[in-house]
């Protein structure tokens, strides 16, 4: 490819837009009652929180066009854009309204970004579909790296990075990729368990008013083997799939395991084994009863599976490891949990919580790129805000087409909101001019015919 002519340049037009994608995605939101939930549940007081119900959708409006910073929300103020939407506000005045955020002010926002997830999930079923059978709730954390000495709550965490630490809970059925059931900052130093009981909690509720009615299991690596986070899912009527950590008790639990109850399983797509850094094709599996959180009151121990892989290890150890070389020659890894999926199914169920990961990836290369803000409470509420705006990606690209449900962030922004168009006004009647053989148009007509349906 290379270029036709010599060409000049100028910003001179007033009805182009270069984030038409915008228009149908930001229906689907006030369609699943953004505004109004902002106007009812959050309570920022004075003038700074004044018209909360227009600067949220704004922030949020500004993450789906591609900002991760505050000033990056002046995509919403080019060309024909204040035609297609009213009431925008400058960057310095979303910026100033995160900062009037306290902490009780961030939780308002969660219950508006649970009840959103509800609204979608009620006008998209695909969103979650298979829901009533199966669903999973995923959850972790990760490290956001900060720079400088200015943001509050920074600091080093597990990975040796000094940054803020966002714990995400996500939900997947089946048949659906996952969406966000909860999003909270934390500051840097925070242990990763930490708060897991309260995230667990509020994730299941937010399932349970999505529509999600069947089998449930929180799935955890093991950062989260502690009983809080047994008794959190068992409270909200869901079961537990937990990394076990390799402690005493668990390896003298799978020293116990005879040889011939080994079942040996390959994998018809190879799977990637950390510790060995490398991926294998074959392992062998087994299970035996455990009891975990031994060292705890005897009414808070758990008995449940512990479902054991092993792969054998390229270089075996040799009398320095646990159980004195018992177990040198594989690598084993356990899962505890009370699922009742037969011993194999359990195990691939587990292994499938990696996806959580991807989640995370996708905030981190789009609206949670930065923490934009110096004020702990308003990075608050950003992370939240980027939540929302996972989620009504998600859906966007679930009512566009079956290739776009299952997109990463990326892919959505590019094929669906950032597609140019010119405003035009003709016998009274608006009309988006879009590019001609935009290779996903079929997909956009969908998005934009399903909302448009939605909002008359």
């Amino acid at each position: 490819m290379r270029v036709s002519h010599d060409f000049s340049a100028e910003f001179d037009d007033d009805n182009l837009v270069g984030r038409a994608g915008l228009v149908p995605v930001m229906a689907l939101a006030e369609s699943a009652g953004l505004p109004g939930l902002v106007a009812e549940h959050v309570t920022v007081p004075g003038s700074i929180g004044s018209n909360a119900d227009v600067k949220v959708p704004s922030l949020v409006a500004g993450m789906l066009a591609g900002a991760d910073s505050i000033s990056d929300m002046d995509v919403l103020r080019h060309g024909g854009m204040g035609r297609a939407f009213t009431a925008r506000r400058a960057p310095t005045t979303l910026g100033t309204h995160l900062r009037g955020y306290t902490f009780g002010h961030v939780r308002q926002l969660d219950a508006v970004a649970s009840r959103v997830l509800t609204g979608l999930a009620a006008r998209v079923p695909g969103l979650l579909s298979g829901g009533d059978r199966v669903a999973f709730v995923d959850i972790d954390d990760t490290i956001r790296a900060t720079h400088g000495y200015a943001k509050q709550g920074a600091g080093y965490g597990y990975s040796g990075v000094k940054g803020l630490n966002a714990q995400v809970a996500t939900l997947s059925t089946l048949q659906a990729v996952p969406v966000i059931a909860g999003i909270r900052l934390r500051r840097g130093a925070a242990a990763s368990a930490h708060g897991t009981a309260a995230m667990i909690g509020s994730a299941l509720a937010t399932a349970k008013r999505a529509g999600v009615s069947g089998m449930v299991t929180v799935r955890a690596d093991s950062a989260y083997f502690q009983h809080a986070t047994v008794a959190a899912a068992r409270r909200g009527g869901a079961h537990f799939s937990l990394t076990a950590r390799m402690n005493p008790s668990v390896v003298g639990a799978i020293s116990r395991i005879p040889e011939d109850a080994w079942t040996p399983i390959k994998y018809p797509q190879a799977i990637w084994e950390e510790a060995e850094q490398r991926w294998i094709s074959d392992a062998e599996v087994a299970e035996v009863e455990y009891t975990a959180f031994t060292s705890r009151k005897q009414a808070e121990h758990v008995t449940a599976r512990l479902i054991v892989r092993r792969v054998k290890r390229l270089n075996p150890r040799h009398g320095h490891s646990e159980q004195g070389g018992l177990l040198d020659a594989y690598r084993h890894h356990a899962v505890f949990t009370d699922s009742p999926l037969s011993m194999l199914a359990a195990e691939a169920s587990h292994r499938d919580h990696a996806i959580v990961e991807q989640v995370i990836a996708d905030l981190k290369g789009g609206p949670l790129a930065h923490c934009p803000s110096g004020v702990f409470t308003a990075n608050s509420a950003w992370t939240v805000l980027a939540a929302i705006a996972f989620n009504l990606a998600r859906a966007a690209g679930v009512l566009a087409s079956s290739f776009h449900a299952r997109a990463r962030w990326q892919t959505l922004v590019d094929h669906l909101i950032a597609v140019p168009a010119r405003i035009a006004n003709r016998a009274r009647s608006w009309r988006l001019h879009l590019p001609r053989n935009w290779p996903w148009h079929t997909a956009w007509e969908n998005l934009f015919d399903t909302t448009r349906v939605m909002m008359t």
